[in-house]
Formats: structure tokens, sequence, C-alpha cells
């Protein structure tokens, strides 16, 4: 069972819009800094920033492909994300109109 606190921890990260975006954003499969700047419409800076708490929490993981990193969910260890993740709306869409190919990055 998850204590107060880390569940608290986790509440605060799921409480931001941006945050509960990109990961609704994962929810659809792995996906680089660059995707996530053009599905968002906003600065590397900002996403990178929003990664790393979301990295800390635990709620994500990074991967590693020659120079470029990707983020997938790391939520199998929390059973009690994944009722709360069947809600979030569908963000397929906007993930599938993206991709390295098309933005040229992630060579």
């Amino acid at each position: 069972m998850i204590d107060i606190e880390k569940l608290s921890d986790v509440c605060k990260l799921l409480g931001d819009k941006m945050r509960l975006t990109i990961l609704s954003l994962l929810r659809e499969r792995e996906l680089c800094v660059y995707e996530l700047v053009e599905i968002l419409q906003t600065s590397q800076p900002n996403v990178s920033q929003h990664m790393r708490k979301l990295k800390d929490g635990g709620l994500v993981k990074e991967a590693k492909k020659g120079q470029w990193v990707f983020y997938s969910l790391n939520i199998s260890d929390k059973p009690y994300l994944h009722e709360l993740f069947q809600h979030l709306p569908s963000q397929k869409k906007e993930v599938d109109a993206v991709s390295c190919e098309k933005l040229n990055c992630c060579d």
C-alpha cells in the first residue's frame, strides 16, 4: 500500500494540466521531447522541465537512443493510477500526427 506522502506527491504532479496532458500523450506511445514540443505547442525548455518533474516523481522513464532521449510511462508499479488513466481522453490523433521522421529529428 502506498503511503500518504508518496500519494500526495503523485497527486501534485497530476494536478498540473500540462503534466497530465503529457502523461495522456505517453499513454499512446513513447515520444521524444521534440514530438512533445510540437504537439503541446510550447518551448523545449518548458517540456523538459515538466519531464524532469515527471521522471523524478517516477511517472515516466527515459531511454536514450543515440543522442536522443525518448520518454514513456512508468506506472506499472502504480496500480492506483490505472483507473485514472482509463478516464483520460485519447490523444491518439495528436500523437499520430507527429513523428520524428516528419519533424526531421532523432535521426
